[in-house]
C-alpha cells in the first residue's frame, strides 16, 4: 500500500484549523487527519513530507469557470488541449475544474462538448486536475451584455438544442450561463428539471425579470457585476437580485480588474462565505507571457495581468490563478483560513454535489491536497493521492507515473 504522511503542518478543516497536525494518504484517499500527538510512530520506509510548522495544508481548489490556461482553451476541442489545461492548473493549486465553453457557432461548441466527453471516458492520468464536467457559457445570452462573447453566434433559448448538446457531452454540462430575459421562463424550468445549475450571466434583465428567473430555479450568478445589468437605485438589476436572493450563489473574479477590492467586502458581508465562489475565468494566456491571444475567435491583448479585447477596452477573461485569487481575498476581505477554503473549494464541491468526496480535508475523501508556504503560494499539489506539482519549496523524487518513489524530507 502506497502511503504518504504530511506532518507538522497547519491543517485547514471544514470548520476548524489544526495547528501541528498531520494528514495520511493511502491509495488516493485521505485515511486519517489529526493532531501530531495522535500521529502514530512512522517507519523509515514511509513517505513523509515534514512541513516543520511552516506550511499550511488546504483542500485542493476547484475552479468552476475556467476557459483555458498555458496556451490551451476548451474551444480548441481536442484531448491535448484539455490535458494541457488540467496539467497547468495544478501549479496554482487547482485539483479539479469545469471546462468552460464560449459563445461560438454551433458546430464549434459541439466539437468542444464531444472532446470533453471523449476525454472523460478515458482512464484519468494520475497527477493532473480532474475534469468534472462543463460550464456552458453562452450562446443563450443577451447581446447587450455580451462582453467578450462573439455577438454573431448568440442565439435565443432552444431547449431541444440544449438536450442534444447534453447528449453529445455525455451528460457533462453541470452549469449553464444564460440570459433568462431573452425567452420564455419555460427554458429555465426545463433545464432545472434536468439537474443543471442555472446561472444568470451576460444578462440585461431588470430586477423584476431577474427575480422571476430566480423564482423559477436560477440559483447562480456568473462573474458577479461583469456582463450583467448593474445596481441602480431605482432598478437593482441582475447584480442586485443576485445579492439579495439568499438562494443565489455568486462567482467572483478577485484579480483587481473585474471587481474593485472594496466591493468584494460588500459582497462577503451580504452573501456570507457560504454563498461565494472564487473563479478565475482564466483564458489560454494564463501562465503565459504578456502578448496577443484569442478567446472565442476574438483577439485579446494581455498586459500586466489585464486581458482586454483588441478592438476596445472590454475585459476578456483573466490570467489570475486560483492561489493568487485566494491570497487577494485573504488580504482584501480579511478572511479566515476556513472561510478561504469554503470560497475556493467546499462551496464549489457542494454546488456540484460532490462534497462527499471533494472540497475539504477529511478522512474518506479524495486526496486532493495543496501545501502552501507562509506567503500563501503553492509549494505542492496532490491530486487523488498523486504528487502533481512541486515548487522549489519542497523536494521530492517521483517515478515516471508521478508516484512517490523515494522518501526525501521537505526542504525550506
Amino acid at each position: 500500500m502506497n502511503s504518504l504522511w504530511i506532518i507538522n503542518a497547519t491543517i485547514v478543516l471544514e470548520d476548524s484549523v489544526i495547528n501541528w497536525g498531520y494528514v495520511c494518504v493511502e491509495d488516493g484517499k485521505i485515511t486519517s487527519v489529526g493532531k501530531m500527538e495522535t500521529c502514530p510512530q512512522l517507519m523509515e520506509d514511509e513517505s513523509i513530507i515534514d512541513c516543520k510548522n511552516e506550511k499550511t495544508v488546504i483542500p485542493g481548489m476547484i475552479d468552476i469557470h475556467v476557459h483555458g490556461a498555458c496556451g490551451y482553451d476548451t474551444m480548441d476541442a481536442n484531448r491535448d488541449a484539455l490535458a494541457g489545461i488540467a496539467q497547468g492548473l495544478v501549479k496554482e493549486g487547482t485539483t479539479s475544474f469545469l471546462a468552460t465553453t464560449m459563445t461560438n457557432p454551433k458546430n464549434l461548441i459541439e466539437g468542444a462538448l464531444q472532446a470533453v466527453r471523449e476525454y472523460r471516458s478515458e482512464k484519468g492520468k494520475p497527477g493532473i486536475a480532474e475534469l468534472l464536467g462543463i460550464h456552458l457559457e453562452g450562446p443563450f445570452i443577451n447581446p447587450k451584455q455580451k462582453g467578450a462573447q462573439p455577438e454573431v453566434a448568440i442565439i435565443g433559448p432552444d431547449i431541444e438544442l440544449f438536450h442534444e448538446w447534453q447528449r453529445l457531452s455525455g451528460g457533462a454540462i453541470k452549469i449553464a450561463t444564460i440570459a433568462p430575459e431573452m425567452g420564455s421562463l419555460t427554458f429555465v424550468q426545463e433545464l432545472v428539471k434536468e439537474g443543471v445549475i442555472l446561472s444568470i450571466g451576460h444578462s440585461d434583465a431588470t430586477y423584476d425579470e431577474a427575480q422571476a428567473a430566480i423564482q423559477q430555479g436560477v440559483t447562480h450568478a456568473t462573474h458577479l457585476f461583469n456582463g450583467m445589468r448593474g445596481i441602480h437605485h431605482r432598478d437593482p438589476g441582475v447584480a442586485g437580485a443576485a445579492l439579495i436572493a439568499d438562494e443565489v450563489f455568486v462567482e467572483l473574479i478577485p484579480d483587481g480588474h473585474h471587481v474593485h477590492p472594496d466591493l468584494l467586502k460588500l459582497v462577503m458581508r451580504q452573501k456570507g462565505a457560504g454563498r461565494v465562489l472564487v473563479i478565475t475565468d482564466g483564458m489560454r494566456a494564463k501562465g503565459m507571457p504578456d502578448g496577443e491571444y484569442d478567446l472565442g475567435g476574438n483577439e485579446v491583448v494581455v498586459k500586466d495581468g489585464r486581458c482586454v479585447l483588441g478592438s476596445g477596452n472590454s475585459l476578456a477573461g483573466s490570467v489570475v490563478t486560483m492561489d493568487e485569487a485566494r491570497r487577494n481575498m485573504a488580504v482584501w476581505c480579511q478572511l479566515s483560513l476556513v472561510e478561504l477554503s469554503w470560497i475556493t473549494s467546499l462551496n464549489q464541491a457542494k454546488r456540484l454535489g460532490i462534497e462527499s468526496r471533494k472540497g475539504s480535508i477529511s478522512a474518506g475523501k479524495d486526496a486532493d491536497i495543496v501545501i502552501l508556504n507562509r506567503t500563501g503560494h503553492v509549494d505542492a499539489t496532490i491530486c487523488n493521492g498523486t504528487m502533481a506539482y512541486l515548487s522549489g519549496g519542497l523536494k521530492w523524487q517521483l517515478d515516471e507515473q508521478g508516484a512517490i518513489k523515494e522518501r526525501k524530507q521537505a526542504s525550506n
